[in-house]
């Protein structure tokens, strides 16, 4: 696909239209530069097509069909069946309309599309698979990620990666999923929900690098909906209906989605004919502008290292947009927050560990009137601060906590206080609340939970 002219030379090429490509491709263009993107499959990449986007999806299509099945307790009865072609064109259709949407932004913005992949075969120069030769004054690599793959599981038949789970067009009786991260939880969770008999095969234990109050109630979630969670084993072969673990013991599997994590996408780049440079797990260096080796080359997103999240990528589409287009633009946000879509969701920005100078407090969900009132309270928020109360790190296991975690980001951004966030009015009834509570409690104030007397 090609919209606009064939363009010999531009101010600013791309190469990857995911959700960092196509924002650093528009921030230039609106800054007056001419731009190209070079894209080998669809605009959007992974994360409009076949991550993000489609896995939120499929879990609130999960999330609403176990509701409609377990609400006894609020009067709700009845049968309710699942049409899962149906689901499936749906969820194709989100994609879709985000795809069309990326295009005509493209379009709007006078962006030239190329479908196919580039190589750089000079310091200024790529080659596209179309033959196009197309000269640059900058490039922005944002090429994204790949799933690893596990020997002896390699992909083919019923061995499947992340985004073929999505994909399926009915619901399988089995599932085994290697690797224990946030992948194998969200996926885990939502096919558990829709009556698939789920296995997990955790290295260690499942999201082990996370909280352990807030993965203990993840897993307690987990383990009532049914899903098995092998720990400390190890895949060792397979066949079309099972698992065999090293221990021996065989899993049922209709399918099996190797989930173990992403790696940097740098195949066939031709970084070799540039000065840019890759570190040694293979990510490309950059430094706080995003500028290679090769200053008149930039990389974003996952390629550039952790974390692997979409909505960094987006950030550093921006930054690398502006400074491609000659502002001096840097990369300095002081927090990336990360959200698990488990049941109940886990949303968390800076850092919760309590260490010297950093207390925690911490305020629990069934003090909190919408979550008695919703059925909901298996969760909390922590609140980590320093000696002068200002807000180090903020984590939420709650529904809604993807949403909202942003406030907790902005105020670590802005260096605020808790007394910052407590005195800030938080409307009633909601979940937000909780965060307001739990500064609340850490200033010695709290009201709605009982932690003991409080100092005067």
């Amino acid at each position: 696909m090609v919209m606009g002219s064939l363009p010999q030379q531009v101010d600013v090429a791309v190469i990857g239209a995911g959700v960092g490509g196509y924002v650093a491709a528009i921030r230039a263009a609106q800054l007056g530069k001419s731009v190209a993107i070079v894209e080998k499959g669809k605009l959007g990449g992974h994360c409009l097509n076949y991550a993000c986007i489609p896995s939120k999806t499929m879990i609130k299509i999960s999330d609403i069909f176990y509701e409609a099945t377990h609400s006894q307790n609020f009067g709700i009865t009845g049968s309710v069946s699942l049409d899962a072609k149906k689901m499936l064109e749906w969820r194709m259709s989100v994609s879709k309309k985000l795809e069309d949407g990326v295009a005509y932004l493209c379009k709007a913005n006078e962006i030239d599309v190329f479908n196919g992949t580039a190589t750089f075969i000079g310091q200024n120069t790529l080659q596209l698979t179309d033959g196009v030769s197309l000269e640059f004054k900058k490039a922005i690599i944002a090429t994204g990620s790949e799933p690893y793959t596990v020997p002896g599981f390699e992909f083919g038949g019923n061995v499947i990666d992340y985004k073929q789970a999505l994909m399926l067009d009915h619901v399988p009786k089995t599932m085994t999923i290697v690797g224990a991260g946030y992948v194998a939880v969200e996926i885990g969770t939502l096919y558990a929900k829709l009556g698939t008999k789920v296995s997990i095969i955790a290295r260690s234990d499942v999201l082990s690098r996370f909280d352990k109050d807030a993965v203990k109630l993840v897993k307690e979630r987990m383990e009532q909906l049914g899903v098995k969670v092998y720990t400390n084993a190890s895949p060792k072969s397979h066949d079309s209906a099972s698992v065999t673990l090293e221990s021996g013991e065989r899993i049922d599997s209709e399918f099996i989605v190797v989930a173990i994590g992403l790696r940097p996408y740098t195949e066939n780049l031709g970084l070799e004919n540039t000065k840019a440079k890759l570190d040694d797990k293979g990510f490309v260096k950059v430094d706080n502008a995003l500028t290679t080796d090769d200053p008149d080359i930039l990389a974003i997103g996952d390629v550039v290292g952790e974390p692997m999240l979409a909505h960094k990528a987006i950030r550093q589409g921006i930054v690398a947009g502006e400074a491609a287009s000659g502002m001096n633009s840097t990369y300095d946000n002081l927090v990336v927050p990360a959200v698990i879509f488990s049941d109940p969701e886990i949303a968390i920005a800076g850092s919760v560990e309590e260490s010297d100078g950093v207390k925690v407090t911490k305020f629990p969900l069934t003090a909190l009137g919408r979550s008695v009132a919703l059925n909901t309270t298996n969760g909390f928020v922590k609140i980590a601060y320093d000696d002068s109360g200002i807000v180090q790190g903020v984590e939420i296991v709650s529904d809604e906590a993807s949403s909202m975690i942003s406030e907790a980001a902005l105020a670590i951004e802005m260096g605020a206080t808790l007394e910052d966030i407590a005195d800030t009015i938080h409307p009633h009834p909601t979940y937000s609340e909780a965060v307001q509570e739990a500064a609340e409690a850490a200033l010695g104030r709290g009201i709605h939970f009982f932690y003991g007397k409080q100092k005067k």
